[in-house]
């Protein structure tokens, strides 16, 4: 189920964050308590691959989560994004795929972060960990907005 306000979402268990790509999904987890959050392999996806949602769903059970984060991309003035239409079919597909509730937040400038955080990298290692880094900023914010409400 999609839902629009974090005071629907569960206050506890673990929690998948994501950073949708083309060709490959960010994937981060809490853990139950939500006082950290771990990176985990980004999902990797042939050419013209159509299972985003299948995978991102499986890595959710896999791991116990209680709920999953998206980013959503958009401008800074808050505007849809060349890519936030292709996000919210995947948030769609992703509703059939699970019951978890599934929630966005923006992902303004997320990549940027996870760059810093990673640091000095070769550009290889760098796009290994980049998205799963992006997803993990994502999950963080999300969940700061959480623990506000």
């Amino acid at each position: 189920m999609i839902i629009s306000d974090f005071k629907n979402f569960p206050r506890q268990g673990r929690v998948l964050g994501i950073d949708w790509g083309l060709r490959r999904v960010g994937v981060a987890v809490s853990d139950p308590m939500r006082n950290f959050v771990f990176v985990r392999d980004a999902i990797v996806l042939p050419r013209g691959a159509l299972d985003h949602a299948e995978r991102v769903a499986a890595v959710a059970k896999d791991e116990m989560c209680v709920g999953i984060v998206v980013g959503m991309p958009v401008y800074q003035d808050g505007s849809a994004s060349d890519t936030t239409k292709t996000v919210c079919d995947f948030i769609q597909d992703l509703k059939s795929k699970t019951d978890l509730p599934i929630i966005t937040v923006e992902e303004n400038l997320t990549s940027f972060v996870a760059q810093e955080n990673i640091g000095r990298a070769r550009v290889g290692e760098l796009k290994q960990k980049l998205d799963s880094e992006a997803a993990r900023v994502i999950l963080e914010n999300a969940i700061a907005i959480l623990n506000r409400g």
